[in-house]
């Protein structure tokens, strides 16, 4: 759902971006130079976990080629039916670390706040593509969130999550950091996004400067998962997060036909060292429903990272790492 207010009267340019959505098939063909026939391998028109797509994105998409590596985040497919032993609802197993409705809490010392269920784009392996947003973001919004964490002088770092909490406005955003910034025992904050590589207009000067506030070092996590990812727009916002004294972070999952070769993976870690930004986490897939088909064995991912060591300094290979149930943190495989 994409449902945020705009700030003031003045709609920004990236919310216009935001609402210009693709959510029908054979527009995305049409817009693609597309043939149905040459998506025969399985596209699905009728997914409960539908087409949702800014025009922005698709600019970035090879047109006529059914084997895109954007494409294939974005476009449903038959095999997100199939019922895989092992792959779930919610693969994290998320909903028993979830004290009061809004907060995830697994980590020592650190919560995360479920902010909105609103992404701009909906990627076809998304590990929360079923997860229960109604029962988190009703009633008081987050009120209870807020309230717990005033409560605990333990947590001393805060993760901005969602969906996607870059879809919420300026407006929006600064009314809840404000909340979070009357909390003294809160010294870091961290937001994972992938809004800004959607959408990179997302990253507005208000937006920099909010996220720059003296109150504490603020890290920006993106999600990123293939160099064409990276625009040129993209790279100049970061430069001035940089600037600003902003961390800038990204995480990528491996993905089948996506980026699960040496070339791709080397690619993406230097255009995000271009745009200033470290690799940090590639992510093996979390264990959802509907995504099996992206999943690249522990053999084949141990392998890639072995060829990225070979060709790139350290400081721009990412972790290899999985997140497991129970675990007290993520599970690094390679780093």
């Amino acid at each position: 759902m994409i449902t945020q207010e705009a700030d003031g009267w003045q709609v920004p340019e990236w919310r216009r971006q935001q609402a210009d959505l693709v959510t029908d098939l054979d527009q995305l063909c049409e817009l693609l130079e597309l043939d149905r026939a040459d998506l025969a391998a399985g596209a699905d028109p009728a997914s409960d976990f539908p087409l949702r797509v800014p025009r922005a994105y698709l600019d970035r998409i090879e047109k006529g080629n059914p084997a895109d590596p954007l494409l294939r985040q974005v476009l449903a497919h038959r095999d997100e039916r199939r019922e895989v032993p092992g792959y779930g609802p919610d693969p994290l197993d998320e909903s028993a670390h979830t004290p009061v409705p809004g907060v995830l809490h697994k980590y020592h010392g650190r919560a995360l706040l479920v902010v909105t269920g609103a992404c701009a784009v909906h990627c076809r392996y998304c590990f929360r593509r079923h997860f229960p947003y109604q029962t988190h973001l009703s009633g008081g919004r987050w009120r209870a969130a807020l309230d717990w964490l005033a409560r605990r002088e333990d947590i001393q770092e805060v993760i901005l999550s969602g969906g996607d909490p870059l879809t919420l406005s300026n407006g929006r955003l600064r009314q809840l950091l404000d909340e979070l910034a009357a909390l003294p025992h809160l010294r870091r904050l961290r937001v994972h996004t992938r809004t800004p590589v959607v959408l990179p207009a997302r990253l507005d000067q208000e937006l920099v400067e909010l996220l720059a506030r003296p109150r504490w070092r603020t890290t920006v996590v993106f999600h990123a998962n293939h160099a064409r990812e990276i625009s040129p727009q993209l790279a100049m916002a970061c430069a001035d997060l940089g600037a600003a004294g902003v961390t800038l972070l990204n995480q990528s999952v491996l993905l089948a036909g996506v980026n699960d070769d040496s070339d791709a993976l080397v690619a993406l870690s230097e255009a995000l060292h271009e745009a200033r930004v470290l690799p940090y986490y590639l992510h093996q897939l979390d264990a959802v429903a509907g995504a099996a088909h992206f999943a690249v064995d522990d053999r084949r991912a141990l392998a890639l990272v072995r060829e990225m060591r070979g060709r790139l300094p350290g400081f721009l290979v990412p972790r290899l790492a999985r997140e497991e149930p129970g675990e007290d943190a993520k599970t690094v495989l390679a780093g």
